[in-house]
């Protein structure tokens, strides 16, 4: 299959990367891609779908890996994953001597191994440029759900109507679910035997990257975990802060340690990012060298600064995403710099996953989620028009219209977009400019 036809498959069928931002797959499928690579780095903390996935339907994602590396023609595959998921990896093992383009790329347990840049970095060597996209280099990446989307449009005919989810930390019986697109996150709490503790905050995402969502929320292609946490945890105290005070603080007890710089995996590959210069210059309002301020549009967000490296409990991350996001807001375009080289300091300043748990006070959630595949019925679904970069989907059906799971319910906007399908079958009750509501 070449790439203009497996373009309008993904397009069509509704896949965008199961995770981050929902980037349309599509778009990705790139002639310059020379090598691809299948993120199973499993990135965040406690999140355990992709190694369950890739373990469960191994064949099925390395075919269809391998079918998006022939489109592209791509001459190496590689399976970016961590040494301690063997058992995933011995599933791997039975399936990719019969495709020799493919290897496995055995990164350590350390955070963040999934951000892409980094693993591009571990499995090929290669630095992303600053402010650049990974195809500059001739890498694309895919994560492992996403894949198995693909495999299930093009052997299925199936659109993504279900999303994996892992509900774990304070409920009764932590689990990766599969579950309807559009449910709420209570729905998918119940599956999980429901809160042990009252009145719980749901983490939606993962404990570093994630956000504090609400019960009434619906499930997304993006949400790949429910965290339930204690009001008064340590993540939510730090997500719920307030700037202001963040700045005051940070003037007033920032020592300028430089470890939030020593340890940020991006300033770790060479990209000018750096976090002690900023809080210097933000909380004094020192704009002598305006660099440190352009530079915030080199951040990932990993959380590492605040969340890990500060011993003062100060919050470089999210200082720098407001700047950023100020920037961004004032069309202020990013610098083109170069990164610096690759310094040895570098293997000796990973993060590793069991002392970050413990430092966020997760070691005791770290248990078995299990995959439990079973069909969920729900009389309800209220699916986002947009949950994907790009422009929103456009409503194709109208209020009263009967629709059948997988129909499609919304077509690709103009640019970048992809297909909304309905998640079950019923009969469609709201319509407005950012979600479709069905009812069995």
């Amino acid at each position: 299959m070449d790439i203009k036809q497996l373009s309008e498959v993904l397009q069509q069928n509704g896949v965008v990367g199961a995770g981050g931002a929902g980037f349309p797959t599509y778009a990705k499928l790139d002639e310059r891609a020379e090598t691809i690579i299948l993120n199973c780095a499993e990135c965040e903390p406690l999140l355990k779908l992709h190694r369950q996935l890739l373990e469960e339907y191994a064949r099925e994602i390395v075919e269809t890996f391998h079918q998006i590396g022939q489109s592209v023609g791509a001459k190496e595959l590689i399976i970016g994953i961590k040494k301690v998921y063997t058992k995933t990896i011995e599933a791997l093992k039975d399936v990719i001597t019969d495709y020799p383009e493919v290897r496995l790329g055995l990164l350590d347990e350390v955070y963040p191994a999934g951000d892409e840049v980094v693993l591009i970095y571990e499995v090929t060597k290669k630095v992303v440029r600053p402010g650049g996209l990974p195809i500059e280099t001739g890498v694309a990446v895919f994560n492992v759900e996403t894949v198995f989307n693909a495999y299930k449009a093009l052997n299925e005919k199936g659109p993504v109507t279900e999303k994996y989810v892992s509900v774990v930390a304070e409920v009764n019986s932590p689990v990766t679910v599969k579950v309807p697109i559009g449910v709420t996150l209570d729905e998918v709490v119940a599956l999980a035997g429901g809160s042990t503790i009252a009145n719980p905050v749901y983490f939606v995402g993962g404990p570093m990257m994630g956000r504090i969502g609400t019960g009434d929320q619906p499930v997304t292609k993006t949400t790949n975990a429910i965290l339930v946490l204690p009001q008064d945890h340590y993540l939510v105290n730090k997500k719920r802060s307030d700037s202001s005070i963040d700045l005051k603080r940070a003037a007033a007890c920032c020592c300028n340690c430089q470890m939030c710089t020593d340890l940020c995996p991006r300033n770790r590959l060479g990209h000018p990012i750096e976090p002690h210069l900023f809080m210097q210059a933000a909380t004094f309002k020192d704009i002598q060298d305006p660099n440190i301020f352009l530079n915030t549009n080199f951040c990932c967000s990993c959380g590492l600064c605040e969340l890990y490296s500060c011993f003062q409990g100060l919050s470089p991350r999210t200082l720098i995403t407001e700047y950023k996001n100020g920037l961004k807001a004032n069309k202020v375009p990013v610098p083109k710099v170069t990164a610096k080289p690759v310094g040895p300091e570098r293997e000796y300043r990973k993060i590793p996953e069991e002392r970050l748990m413990a430092r966020l006070d997760l070691t005791q959630y770290d248990k078995e989620a299990p995959m439990d595949e079973n069909e969920r019925k729900v009389k309800k679904v209220k699916i986002l028009l947009s949950q994907h970069i790009g422009a929103p989907a456009s409503p194709v059906v109208k209020v009263g219209d009967t629709v059948k799971k997988g129909q499609m319910i919304a077509e690709p906007g103009k640019g970048l977009s992809v297909a909304i399908h309905s998640t079950i079958n019923g009969t469609v009750r709201e319509i407005d400019d950012k979600y479709i509501i069905v009812c069995a």
